[in-house]
């Protein structure tokens, strides 16, 4: 990225963090609720356990903990529920302003979503993680490597988030309504990301079918890291993988981006 581009990304990720930080009592409230879910989840996930002689499929009690709480924390800083924002200005037409805009369309959209991530790490991310230690118990890291790799997989994490809600968003060029899609999109990235449970509790062929996505890389992948899931080169290949996806998908973000601007130019006139 080049220092004319880096300047008004910066500025608009400083911008989304802003936009974002005006909605404290929202954030109050999520943290409330991701922290009430983040006890029935783990609540379940220990039961599991139990039954199975005290761990399962590699997590002990520690590990179900920190998974737990580690993904409560995460879903707001990646965002996989049914984001719609670039969808609604292209059905309402103020795409067309976007587009007009000497800044990269995708671009502005990711440093914005990038600062907002930065808020929600900060507002609803610490508390419920600190929550769940403090009377759960939690597996803090201690290889080195994970420590420095962990803030690197956690953006990376971000933006292949992003990348695949702008693809989904990017259809309402081409369907007049896309709620449905956006509904299928958070149950199959909720359910394959490892947000519900952890995609190694998976049957062996429905784990084939979720690493073969990039919905890991947006919640397991991470917690893998701190769970201790992933160890020696698989620190540093988790966080290859995800840097994969996210080059990929966002190349094939612009490529639709390109050929749905055509189509706009095209009807338009």
């Amino acid at each position: 990225m080049s220092l004319a581009a880096a300047r008004p990304a910066a500025a608009l990720a400083g911008a989304g963090f802003r936009r974002w930080s005006t909605y404290r009592q929202a954030a109050v409230a999520g943290v409330f609720v991701n922290t009430v879910f983040g006890v029935i989840k783990l609540s379940i996930l220990l039961a599991v356990a139990d039954s199975a002689g005290g761990t399962v499929a590699g997590y002990d009690r520690i590990g179900l903990s920190t998974y737990a709480w580690m993904s409560q924390g995460l879903i707001a800083v990646v965002v996989i529920n049914a984001w719609t924002e670039l969808a609604d200005r292209i059905r309402t037409g103020d795409i067309a302003v976007d587009l007009a805009r000497p800044v990269d369309l995708q671009l502005a959209w990711l440093a914005a979503d990038l600062g907002r991530a930065v808020w929600a790490l900060l507002s609803r991310a610490i508390v419920p993680i600190l929550f769940g230690a403090a009377l759960f118990g939690f597996r803090v890291p201690g290889n080195p490597l994970v420590l420095v790799l962990l803030p690197v997989s956690i953006t990376l994490a971000v933006v292949v988030s992003f990348a695949c809600r702008f693809l989904v968003n990017l259809a309402a060029f081409w369907l007049t309504e896309i709620r449905g899609l956006v509904t299928f999109y958070f149950l199959v990235a909720g359910l394959l990301g490892g947000h519900l449970v952890p995609v190694q509790l998976f049957p062996g062929w429905l784990q084939t079918v979720a690493y073969a996505t990039p919905f890991p890389a947006i919640i397991q992948w991470p917690i893998d890291l701190v769970t201790g899931q992933a160890t020696g080169w698989a620190v540093g290949g988790v966080v290859a993988a995800q840097l994969g996806w996210a080059v990929v998908l966002l190349g094939l973000g612009r490529l639709v981006l390109s050929r749905a601007t055509r189509r706009l130019v095209v009807q338009g006139g």
